[in-house]
């Protein structure tokens, strides 16, 4: 049995780099829909529609890896 180090390095560093892009992306949602709390007017319009994008991103990516194990 021969491990191909290449090929494992490369989905690990796949893997590390969606992780901590899925995590940071959440994260900003989440500060996005405080700073609405405290923002008045346009920009707590503005930190909502980002906090939800953000959501928005971080379901679509889930979904599509959800579709790569399923198909």
């Amino acid at each position: 049995m021969k491990i191909d180090w290449a090929a494992l390095g490369s989905v690990f560093g796949v893997s590390l780099v969606v992780t901590v892009g899925l995590v940071g992306l959440f994260t900003l949602g989440i500060v996005g829909l405080t700073k609405k709390e405290s923002a008045r007017g346009g920009s707590a319009v503005l930190a909502a529609t980002g906090a939800y994008a953000c959501f928005a991103a971080c379901a679509a990516a889930v979904a599509y890896g959800i579709h790569l194990i399923v198909v």
